[in-house]
């Protein structure tokens, strides 16, 4: 879970973030995913550690709200803004290599007065290095003389890559439900525009066949007495 830290790091930053920022920080070393509502007028921001020489890679969506647009913005941990976008739905984003320390990632939705926008993101962060750890327990394994003639390093590959491949699957997967998601709030949000313009129009040519009904009486409708 995002652990609430001060969103005041720079005094650039200070100017850039609205006043009524959130902020929230991510674990280290992990990819991380979150669904959102950021309100109108107001502007939420997080904070994700890397390593030195890593990669750094953040996709973002719109999956509710009207205009489905937000300002997104990444500051470095120097206070250098990096990437800056206005009024985009969606969009990916690559940071490489990346500087040791916290990055900032910042959604801005102050240019929109009344409505709220739920927003999906997902961080994928990635070490220079694959796992340190893990090469030490494999290094620690002697190589087996014979194991159906494969070796142990052809066998750590092919695990890495399914592993790779599992990770992601898993991140498509994710992005696909968001996408699945913004699909339905924008078929809802055109079904209730269709059934309220459709009711309106109804009601309108109601009147209308009414109006035309009473104006044709009238004019046949003769008052005038006649006198012998």
């Amino acid at each position: 879970m995002p652990a609430p830290r001060s969103a005041a790091r720079t005094p650039a930053a200070l100017l850039w973030l609205s006043a009524a920022a959130v902020s929230a920080v991510f674990s280290p070393g992990t990819d991380s995913e979150l669904t959102f509502v950021l309100p109108a007028g107001h502007a939420e921001c997080f904070f994700q550690s890397a390593p030195r020489n890593g990669t750094l890679e953040v996709e973002y969506q719109v999956i509710a709200g009207a205009g489905m647009d937000v300002d997104f913005s990444v500051v470095s941990p120097h206070g250098v803004q990096l990437i800056s976008e206005f009024r985009r739905s969606d969009g990916v984003h690559m940071v490489e290599p990346t500087e040791e320390g916290d990055y900032q990632l910042c959604f801005d939705n102050s240019f929109s007065r009344f409505s709220e926008k739920m927003v999906f993101f997902e961080v994928i962060l990635e070490n220079a290095a694959n796992d340190p750890g893990a090469d030490d327990e494999w290094a620690g394994l002697g190589e087996p003389e014979n194991l159906l003639e494969y070796k142990l390093e052809d066998i750590r590959e092919s695990m890495d890559s399914v592993h790779r491949h599992l990770e992601r699957s898993r991140q498509m997967q994710t992005v696909l439900r968001a996408f699945e998601a913004r699909d339905r709030n924008l078929l809802e949000d055109n079904l209730w525009r269709v059934s309220f313009w459709s009711c309106t129009t109804l009601v309108v040519m109601l009147v209308v066949a009414v109006t035309q009904v009473y104006t044709v009486r009238r004019l046949f409708d003769d008052k005038r007495r006649i006198r012998s």
